[in-house]
């Protein structure tokens, strides 16, 4: 590719490519929209069983028109996928049958159905059917004029619709029952949904086909799920995720005009997809083992201190100096977990070492003594509340101590009214 056709492309200088990339921009952030509340809803299979189900309701649509109108096409794929959408909560809901046989029955019958329908009518000889067998894997650069339009009424009416109704949106996606005990109109709300989820389905499967529509849906929506906790936000990234990958499976298509556009446009949403699996911040793969490992080093760092607070409160000397032999002899630290241990320790101050001997520091002996003091706070809680025998509340102290937060203390403070002792008549050490 040279760079003048590269330049081409960005600048979108000739008309089908123009065509092709406003249509998938559209297509990809409608149906990342709507994708949203199909994933949230855990009714992702859903989404494949409507894009599957729509495939006879155009064929039978273009049998009785005779032509590839648009409109028609677009209400005869509506029709059946509607349709699909109530036999499944149907027999769901009258406890016929597993929601997720009854996803697999629709699925499977309409797109046979869909099949027959499709083989009938290449074998009619009528010339307007040509192209049509394109519905299945999709075609975006047969995008037209006039689809561009449908595409853009099409976006326009749904972004309106989910503003419109985004809070009923957002509570029958996470809790139905909260929507119907507060006057939603719940059924009103489904049936938009699935009014909308069709929709999108039906002007979709042009570009990526009916096999690949169900990813167009879920995975921006999936992207999106990893760096946002806010619905609103969620919406925003998904849409955008969406485009993106509209864009650059239109690019790789450009590049390469033998690789069809919609299965990379697929290719590329799942590739934005597993990026923000390992990188997002919070709830990506990295960030999540990077929590662990900063979790197990806190609890490592905790432990260790609090066992030479325990041991230096035996021998009454706090700020005494220990050996590292005393530290495994007491507690079973692996040897490398333990001098890591301490060296991280003495690297922050809370330890000084000494040759081959280490001992708490003022700071070491405040953190130590804080640490402590939670532990024997929590066995004590248990014990006294939770109804537990002194000799079983060790393990669960042990486990708590580490993610007690300072408001959780002043309320275990305050419950149990700041004791001196814990179960085993140890004294508390006081707050620092």
């Amino acid at each position: 590719m040279t760079s003048d056709q590269f330049i081409g492309f960005l600048l979108l200088e000739e008309p089908n490519v123009r065509m092709v990339v406003a249509g998938t921009l559209l297509l990809c952030g409608m149906a990342a929209l709507v994708g949203c509340f199909t994933f949230l809803r855990k009714r992702s299979l859903v989404g494949d069983a409507v894009s599957h189900s729509v495939l006879p309701g155009i064929c039978m649509a273009f049998l009785l028109s005779g032509e590839k109108n648009p409109i028609i096409l677009l209400l005869g794929a509506l029709a059946t996928g509607l349709l699909s959408l109530i036999l499944m909560e149907v027999l769901s809901r009258n406890r016929l049958t597993r929601p997720d046989t009854a996803i697999s029955l629709m699925l499977s019958f309409f797109f046979g159905l869909g099949i027959l329908l499709l083989t009938y009518i290449q074998h009619q000889g009528n010339a307007a059917q040509a192209g049509l067998d394109k519905f299945i894997f999709g075609k975006a650069a047969s995008i037209t004029e006039a689809d561009l339009r449908l595409f853009l009424f099409s976006g326009i009416f749904i972004t309106a619709s989910v503003a419109i109704l985004l809070r009923g949106f957002y509570l029958i996606s996470f809790d139905e029952d909260f929507a119907r005990a507060t006057g939603f109109p719940i059924k009103f709300l489904r049936l938009s949904l699935s009014v909308l989820t069709v929709w999108t389905v039906a002007i979709g499967i042009q570009a990526v086909g009916v096999v690949l529509m169900a990813a167009l849906l879920i995975t921006p929506a999936l992207a999106a799920r990893f760096w946002t906790h806010s619905i609103g936000r969620m919406l925003v990234i998904a849409a955008l995720f969406g485009m993106i990958a509209g864009y650059t499976g239109s690019f790789v298509s450009y590049l390469a005009p033998a690789m069809p556009t919609g299965p990379w446009i697929v290719v590329m949403a799942t590739f934005i997809a597993i990026v923000s699996m390992f990188l997002a911040p919070g709830r990506g793969l990295l960030a999540r083992w990077n929590t662990r490992s900063k979790n197990r080093e806190k609890t490592l760092l905790e432990n260790i201190l609090k066992l030479f607070y325990q041991i230096g409160e035996k021998s009454g000397q706090l700020q005494g100096n220990i050996l590292e032999e005393d530290l495994l002899n007491h507690r079973a630290f692996g040897h490398d977990e333990l001098r890591k241990g301490l060296k991280r320790l003495t690297s922050k101050n809370l330890l000084e070492s000494n040759l081959l001997t280490y001992r708490l520091t003022n700071q070491g002996l405040l953190e130590a003594q804080r640490i402590v003091r939670l532990h024997r706070l929590w066995e004590l809680y248990l014990q006294r509340y939770l109804h537990l025998e002194p000799d079983h509340v060790h393990d669960d102290a042990e486990a708590m101590e580490h993610v007690i937060t300072p408001e959780i203390e002043a309320q275990l403070e305050l419950i149990l009214g700041n004791p001196e002792t814990d179960p085993h008549n140890t004294i508390i050490p006081p707050k620092a």
